[in-house]
């Protein structure tokens, strides 16, 4: 398969905590990747430099086979990487139709839109985000204020929000904490569905089932480094793997 994301000896200290050290690995395109670990093992601090919120002090990224190493973080997201934050950031002021339009890529057109049916513009902006929240079952919800959907729904929210912005990559911190089991559900439909459209997903979380039932590969991190990377079958029967998270070998 294709490599669509490469990371090469990725580090990134804060201080005298070395956060990531020398992290290598590559991302296939349209595959579904787990980055997991035990807490602070990096995998956020990776994420965050993979879009640009962090610059790494050394290892270069790429992209589509282009170095994104020196990127900010804007020049990413137009170039096809988007994510989720394991706090959701959505504008919970704003209602949940406007949250997505404000991610529409037609939503970006800089002064060209005095060109633009302004009114046109908005009603074909307006089917394009019900369209999305119909992935999801929440087109009822379009006019509430984001604030006031739940937990649960404040994620979609933010994942279709992702979708929205028409990536190549797909980054979800998270997506599956904290949330009821009819909803874990849709998000997982959801995926395969973007799945099939081409998306690459790359997640991070900590629920192993999740993990195991979505991911193609998964890549193990502990203490910044990645000390396995394969399917979930040998995953699970990776020694390294259980010393990491149990603190002892098994046989």
């Amino acid at each position: 398969m294709k490599t669509i994301l490469s990371v090469r000896g990725l580090s990134k200290s804060f201080g005298a905590i070395h956060a990531v050290q020398n992290c290598r690995f590559s991302i296939d395109q349209g595959s579904i990747t787990g980055l997991i670990g035990p807490n602070g093992a990096g995998k956020t601090t990776v994420f965050n430099v993979l879009t640009g919120l962090l610059h790494a002090d050394s290892g270069t990224l790429e992209l589509c086979g282009e170095n994104i190493t020196a990127w900010p973080a804007y020049k990413r997201a137009q170039a096809g990487l988007a994510r989720t934050f394991q706090m959701i950031r959505i504008f919970p002021n704003l209602t949940v139709l406007e949250n997505l339009k404000v991610a529409l890529k037609d939503n970006k057109q800089g002064f060209r839109h005095i060109f633009v049916n302004q009114k046109k513009l908005q009603r074909r902006l307006d089917a394009e985000a019900k369209e999305l929240l119909k992935r999801v079952h929440l087109e009822d919800h379009a006019h509430l204020l984001a604030g006031e959907l739940s937990y649960g729904q404040q994620k979609l929210l933010e994942i279709l929000r992702t979708v929205a912005m028409n990536p190549k990559v797909i980054l979800l911190d998270e997506p599956a904490a904290g949330i009821n089991r009819t909803l874990l559900q849709t998000i997982i439909k959801l995926i395969y569905e973007l799945q099939k459209e081409g998306k690459t997903i790359i997640v991070i979380e900590h629920d192993m089932g999740f993990i195991m039932e979505i991911c193609e590969k998964i890549i193990v991190m502990n203490f910044g480094k990645e000390i396995a990377e394969g399917t979930p079958e040998e995953i699970q029967k990776n020694p390294q793997v259980l010393e990491a998270y149990l603190g002892q070998t098994h046989a």
